[in-house]
């Protein structure tokens, strides 16, 4: 869902990028709470999974495919201030070096993919957990439904943005219907996406899912004809924390698989929005403007001077998660010190 440069108007664009850059730095200062000694490693990993998945467009009706957005996915792993900013990295990286998305659309994207997303996703999850079995069944379910939801809610805020502000004059009704009919569909592969993702993480390392915290359910007694919460049993020594690097080591070899290898199987399709934007009109001045990284060695996801379709792909897409790994990470470690610091000077 990627929305390039002449969809939306300059002063429209304008503000959609003040609102992304408050919601970067609102989420840079929630960030610090949640990147801790388990979550920091594994964001910068988060970031280029996420990359690494978008590469991979699945079909979803005739002639139109769909790919991951990730807001959920990201929300639930690493927390949902971290999580904004995995998908700012993301959609940054994509801009800047792929040509994935106008610049001057950035702040768009980033609010309609990234914030609306995640908030959506989280929101949703955090409330399911409370009705839901607090088991791993429960939490895959929470985020199945979570990120099912978070599509179509992002489909319809960037109609918002579009009744705004589009540079052309259709009928906000028909963009509507056809954004959420399209991302509906795309939701469920999305939701799939996710819950298996989390999924594989929940059966190996728990510990490392934000939202999974807390999972087991507290022992209930009789008492009276009632259940009550058992008193708890006194905690033993707490273990030393175990390290992610087996998780870390196998989501970054999972990534470069997808994105130097899977991805050329890819739909070739349109996605959603590309579809909608050509059946209703939206795209009739978007021919009117270049994409200021067009002749980026890297534009639409290959090398240039890489003859082979399959080679110059498969190394777009390797230095692409390379590149958002080492953003993302560089990003999150500066954050978590300055967390750091902050405890540091506290206690002092």
């Amino acid at each position: 869902m990627h929305v390039p440069d002449g969809f939306i108007n300059a002063p429209v664009s304008a503000a959609a990028g003040v609102a992304a850059a408050a919601a970067v730095a609102v989420s840079l200062r929630g960030a610090r709470k949640e990147l801790d000694e388990r979550v920091a490693p594994l964001a910068g990993l988060v970031a280029a999974f996420v990359f690494a998945v978008q590469m991979l467009n699945f079909p979803v009706a005739a002639g139109t495919s769909g790919h991951l957005l990730g807001g959920a996915l990201a929300a639930i792993l690493v927390g949902p201030w971290t999580g904004v900013l995995c998908i700012a990295v993301v959609l940054l990286m994509q801009g800047v070096l792929f040509a994935d998305g106008g610049l001057t659309a950035l702040g768009v994207n980033i609010t309609v993919m990234g914030v609306v997303t995640v908030v959506v996703a989280h929101l949703l999850f955090r409330g399911l957990r409370l009705v839901l079995p607090r088991t791993r069944g429960g939490v895959t379910a929470a985020t199945f439904v979570a990120a099912l939801v978070s599509v179509p809610a992002s489909a319809a805020a960037f109609t918002l943005i579009y009744a705004i502000g589009g540079t052309t004059d259709v009928p906000i009704g028909k963009v509507l219907t056809a954004m959420l009919g399209v991302h509906v569909l795309i939701g469920v592969g999305e939701a799939v996406i996710t819950a298996l993702t989390v999924g594989a993480v929940l059966a190996v390392r728990p510990d490392l899912v934000h939202g999974a915290r807390g999972l087991t359910a507290p022992l209930k007694l009789r008492v009276d004809g009632e259940l009550v919460d058992a008193a708890p049993a006194e905690a033993p020594a707490a273990p030393a924390p175990k390290s992610p690097k087996k998780v870390w080591i196998g989501g970054i070899v999972t990534a470069l698989v997808l994105a130097g290898v899977v991805s050329f199987y890819a739909s070739a399709s349109p996605d959603g929005l590309e579809k909608v934007a050509a059946d209703q009109g939206i795209d009739a001045k978007a021919d009117e403007y270049e994409h200021a990284t067009a002749d980026s060695p890297l534009a639409d996801y290959g090398v240039k001077g890489v003859d082979s379709a399959r080679l110059s792909g498969g190394l777009a897409g390797v230095i692409g998660v390379g590149v958002t790994l080492a953003v993302g990470t560089g990003a999150f470690w500066a954050v978590r010190r300055r967390r750091a610091a902050a405890e540091t000077g506290a206690r002092v």
